[in-house]
């Protein structure tokens, strides 16, 4: 284990590794203490986090693709303030727009990563085709956009299978809804100034609804307020990287930043390189053909 470590610490950007093995140390010990206390919600959380943290390497080694280390570096924070943070320290509750900040990041990275994958097909010389700026970016605006999607997807088939509360609720005090309609039409009837709600269930399976709970300030919602909040905030973030993406295009060496942010292929300056040199023969042919003549 120790010779791993090692190893990868030799390969490896340094501080991207010192940060990577600072945390997965407090998760690791953090485990042990929830193991001892039987919390096995929060050590599920935890092996969670161990088994995210060991995509980036995976998929680098796997995919021969190179992380940039800031890149590498704001994934396992990412993981970490999602994970250990979010839900083990309760963040999402404690902290006041925690779930929205993340949501953001994750539109902005996963716009750059969009945009770095069909940026490498339109450097390669593999690809006969030559995609414009403005499709280059309207392409990882749209990754994003899909990954944003189906992580709601996820949360939601979540909390219908495990009966989670990954779709935060929230106290609303104004609905509008045909349901309350009372000719049944197609018509909203709005409800304002909701004080409280009472629910009434029932508790022994009789049909009889025995129980109650009664909600102060308004109405529960059923997550649709988080969600929604969650795909907007997922749209700023990737707005953002997708117009930095298409000067970048525009002009490389000015938004040359953008660089430590966006996944490469390990042998891409040699295929760049490839393409150029390729480009050069057929010139050279072009005009020993035109000599000849």
């Amino acid at each position: 284990m120790f010779k791993k470590l090692k190893r990868q610490y030799q390969d490896s950007n340094k501080k991207v590794f010192i940060i990577y093995l600072l945390l997965r140390i407090y998760v690791i010990t953090v485990m042990i203490l929830q193991i001892l206390n039987k919390n096995w919600d929060s050590v599920f959380y935890c092996v969670l986090t161990l088994f995210l943290f060991t995509l980036p390497q995976f998929v680098s080694k796997s995919f021969k693709i190179s992380l940039p280390g800031f890149l590498e570096i704001i994934i396992y924070l990412f993981i970490f303030a999602a994970e250990m943070l979010g839900e083990l320290a309760n963040f999402y509750n404690n902290v006041s727009n925690w779930d929205t900040m993340l949501h953001t990041v994750n539109g902005f990275l996963c716009a750059a990563i969009g945009f770095a994958l069909i940026d490498i097909l339109n450097k390669s010389n593999k690809v006969k085709t030559h995609m414009t700026p403005i499709f280059v970016t309207f392409v990882s605006f749209c990754f994003s956009m899909t990954v944003g999607a189906c992580w709601e997807i996820i949360e939601y088939s979540c909390d219908i299978v495990s009966k989670s509360d990954m779709q935060k609720d929230k106290l609303v005090t104004n609905i509008s809804t045909v349901y309350l309609n009372p000719e049944g039409a197609n018509k909203a009837v709005q409800v304002n100034d909701i004080k409280y709600t009472i629910i009434w269930y029932d508790t022994d399976g009789d049909g009889v609804a025995d129980e109650s709970v009664t909600i102060n300030g308004g109405y529960l919602d059923i997550g649709i307020h988080d969600t929604m909040k969650d795909i907007i905030v997922n749209l700023i973030g990737a707005i953002v990287f997708s117009i930095f993406g298409f000067l970048y295009i525009k002009n490389r060496e000015k938004y040359s930043f953008l660089e430590n942010l966006m996944p490469s292929l390990k042998d891409e300056k040699l295929a760049i390189d490839t393409k150029n040199n390729n480009n050069l023969e057929n010139e050279e042919k072009n005009i020993d053909s035109s000599t000849k003549m």
